[in-house]
């Protein structure tokens, strides 16, 4: 039996920027530059007066509403694959009987064949209730990445009226950005922030 991957793609942000505040000053002061380079040493400049970023590693570790609905797709995937062994067992076991019986010369052939169409049905009806469950599985975890992913835009919107950012930047540490200075990491605002929250959620 294949198992259900449990994938969720880091809030579906690393080496996103989130673009916000884009505001002209009023003094005609030169804007510092940062050169930063991707994952394929290629270089491009940020021009802007304020740069921050969001180190999303640490915020899927800290992000309670993240860690609780994490939890619960990991346990409804751990129900997913207990419901399908134990059918594919109990199936298992009706064709060791059958096979036993066919072998003791208990079975007709007319019995035979019939209990192997039903056996045949019941394995393609498995599989397509793996198949079903598999694709809702998959398709409750991309809204909720959609979800968390709207949670962090919507929170930094906020955030950015007060803090008046240029940039705010996604990091991971396997991400894009090789490096961030510390001095520039938001992360703890962003989460305290976030996990003082209620996230609209559909349930």
């Amino acid at each position: 039996m294949k198992n259900l991957s449990l994938v969720f793609s880091s809030l579906a942000l690393v080496g996103v920027f989130i673009l916000v505040g884009m505001k002209v000053s009023e003094k005609k002061m030169p804007k510092p530059t940062y050169t930063i380079k991707d994952s394929t040493g290629k270089e491009f400049i940020l021009s802007g007066g304020k740069v921050g970023y969001v180190d999303i590693d640490t915020l899927e570790s800290n992000y309670n509403y993240f860690k609780t609905k994490k939890a619960e797709f990991e346990v409804r995937q751990k129900n997913i694959d207990a419901e399908l062994e134990k059918l594919a067992s109990a199936l298992q076991n009706e064709y060791n009987g059958l096979q036993k019986q066919a072998q003791a010369g208990t079975l007709s052939q007319a019995d035979g064949e019939a209990a192997q169409q039903k056996l045949m049905q019941r394995q393609q009806d498995l599989e397509l209730k793996r198949q079903n469950m598999g694709a809702n599985f998959l398709k409750d975890q991309e809204a909720f990445n959609k979800e968390i992913h709207d949670n962090l835009h919507q929170y930094i919107e906020k955030y950015n009226i007060e803090k008046g950012y240029d940039y705010i930047l996604s990091y991971s540490k396997d991400g894009s950005i090789l490096y961030a200075n510390k001095d520039l990491d938001l992360t703890r605002d962003i989460i305290k922030g976030m996990n003082s929250e209620t996230p609209n959620s559909k349930k």
